[in-house]
């Protein structure tokens, strides 16, 4: 009796696109340049062209380890960690401390705070920022007051954060975080009414959206859940009172630009391309920040 071989194509699903033969419930639209199985983010090694998948790396290096030039990267070009969320619980532990800390300390927020004070009072526009306080661009990227903001805030970072992670690296992931929170706080620094007071990890979050965007792009996903979520969002964002409608835009541009970088550098110029992008958004927000303080002072 003859047995009929397996499908090396891997699941298939409703739509067409294969699930990763590693991980069938994940669609992609990556294959192994060797095997042509199906792979998703997490079992990409990047190589010479294209990706391969975990067991090929193994057999071609005849020891039963990844040789050194084959080493199991993300689709960016990260190295793969055995814990790929560590980033995330990290900046999802700071912001809590911070938020704990603000409960605490009536005081606390008065020096977090893009400009001004909290609770919002009367202050003149050249304090903070303006006054050279620049630190306060990072800080306010941690910064919240309410419970429903960081637990909204929180709760995107953990639902965005741990795939990207996974699929850029813990160094790009965090370039990625920083690079949008600092854009997000750019933006609302120079259109944004000078004697309101801006805090919150939006700008970041936002940021992540848009990246994650980019990659379900890139990797063929279905992108109608991201999007649609994506839109609910900005619905709340330029129809609720008290949101700085100028930190999520500046924060999500922000990320689709590092995101399209990240995923879409060539291989053999992509750290260059990755994190020169970086440097040329935080060469721009610089540019912001020194125009706008010269207009407030």
């Amino acid at each position: 009796m003859e047995q009929a071989p397996g499908n090396p194509q891997g699941p298939q699903d409703s739509q067409g696109l294969p699930g990763c033969y590693r991980h069938p419930d994940r669609q992609t639209g990556i294959r192994c340049t060797r095997c042509e199985r199906p792979i998703c983010p997490e079992c990409m090694v990047s190589a010479s062209v294209g990706f391969q998948c975990p067991e090929c790396v193994r057999g071609g290096s005849g020891t039963g380890h990844a040789p050194a030039a084959n080493q199991p990267r993300t689709v960016a070009g990260g190295t793969i960690a055995s814990d790929p969320r560590l980033v995330t619980k990290v900046l999802i532990g700071i912001n809590v401390a911070v938020f704990i800390a603000a409960q605490i300390s009536d005081t606390l927020l008065d020096h977090l705070v893009l400009v001004g004070s909290w609770p919002p009072g009367p202050f003149a526009p050249q304090e903070g920022v303006a006054a050279g306080e620049w630190y306060r661009l990072v800080t306010s990227m941690f910064a919240h007051y309410e419970i429903w903001h960081i637990a909204f805030n929180m709760l995107s970072l953990w639902w965005l954060g741990g795939p990207l992670e996974a699929a850029l690296g813990r160094s790009r992931y965090l370039a990625l975080y920083f690079v949008s929170g600092l854009a997000g706080g750019a933006v609302a620094y120079v259109f944004a009414d000078p004697h309101t007071s801006t805090l919150g990890a939006s700008g970041a979050i936002y940021g992540l959206f848009g990246a994650t965007a980019v990659l379900m792009r890139r990797l063929n996903y279905d992108m109608r859940p991201v999007i649609g979520l994506l839109v609910i969002n900005l619905i709340f964002t330029f129809t609720w009172a008290g949101i700085s409608w100028q930190a999520h835009i500046g924060g999500l541009v922000a990320g689709v630009v590092v995101g399209y970088a990240m995923v879409h550098a060539p291989r053999e110029r992509r750290s260059l391309i990755q994190f020169g992008t970086c440097g040329l958004l935080l060469a721009v927000v610089i540019v912001m920040i020194l125009v706008r303080t010269a207009q407030l002072t």
